[in-house]
């Protein structure tokens, strides 16, 4: 037995050496939350080009000519779709043949269905069959989000296969128990009291996995201006329910809904992050610290504390 063992060691070391001696796999994400995912699945195996970097509005961004660069050399590329990113596209088509995962591939997508304040991006409205890219904003959604990335560095680095796989594993865990956490926080709300007004549409997934009513001057993209008929709109249901929960957004501007709070006579109660991580010295700079960061800040807000 010993000796087989031994054997057993000796046939496997020269794969494991090579497979530690190998050069970083080069992989580009379209937007900084899908950077994270990537950097936590493939450790200091990879290195990762992220395109919409910390506290960019990936949802109108015009990448640069070292994207497409960063795309020809890279063994996998890994988008969000849903019309999120459709800018990859154009860059993918540019760059030439690179390997490619869609994040999102075989989610369900909500599909916002119209309400308060909500032209569902693009400067146009939008009926049911609109899908909302931002599923990330719900943490089960966003373990699909690691299955897929993993599975497809997987593939593009077969060697080292087995890492990949184990720091999912470990990574999915702790999304398990953070989506928990969120559940026992919101928990400590009265129904009643759990809604909150936000720049855009970015938090329909979290309202929807999490039991919180969302409302936004913006659809689920920021390139286009809430007219003046939403925002009055908005106004008298902020004052008629007693809405305390409003906050700023890291990547979008804030004037509107400036504007909005003080007509209402309600305060802003921080900035949320939605569609960008912060830098790394900022309070979001992981998927998982977002979601803390957030929580933190919304579950305060909506029981009027402070």
């Amino acid at each position: 037995m010993h000796r087989r063992t031994l054997l057993a060691l000796a046939l496997a070391t020269p794969a494991l050496a090579n497979a530690q001696a190998a050069p970083p796999v080069s992989v580009v994400a379209s937007f900084s939350i899908l950077g994270d995912m990537v950097r936590q699945i493939g450790g200091d195996q990879i290195a990762v080009h992220v395109i919409a970097g910390p506290d960019v509005d990936a949802h109108a961004f015009q990448p640069r000519p070292s994207d497409a660069q960063a795309l020809r050399g890279a063994a996998l590329a890994v988008r969000n779709g849903l019309g999120f990113d459709a800018w990859m596209d154009r860059l993918l088509q540019a760059a030439g043949a690179t390997t490619t995962v869609t994040a999102t591939e075989g989610i369900s997508p909500r599909r916002p269905s119209g309400g308060e304040g909500h032209d569902h991006g693009h400067g146009r409205a939008h009926g049911a069959d609109a899908a909302d890219p931002h599923a990330w904003q719900d943490l089960r959604r966003g373990a699909a989000y690691v299955r897929n990335i993993a599975a497809a560095l997987q593939a593009a680095d077969p060697a080292r296969a087995e890492d990949y796989r184990r720091r999912a594993e470990a990574y999915l865990r702790r999304l398990d128990e953070l989506d928990a956490w969120v559940r026992r926080q919101v928990g400590t709300v009265p129904e009643a009291r759990r809604k909150v007004v936000t720049s855009h549409d970015a938090f329909g997934y979290f309202g929807e996995a999490y039991g919180v009513r969302f409302l936004a001057p913006q659809g689920v993209s920021t390139d286009s201006e809430p007219s003046a008929a939403e925002v009055a709109r908005l106004i008298r249901t902020l004052k008629r329910e007693g809405i305390t929960a409003v906050f700023l957004e890291n990547m979008a501007s804030p004037a509107t809904l400036r504007r909005l709070a003080a007509e209402a006579d309600v305060k802003v109660r921080g900035r949320l992050y939605a569609d960008a991580l912060s830098p790394a010295d900022g309070p979001a700079p992981t998927y998982e610290a977002m979601f803390r960061h957030n929580v933190g800040l919304l579950v305060p807000a909506m029981r009027a504390e402070g």
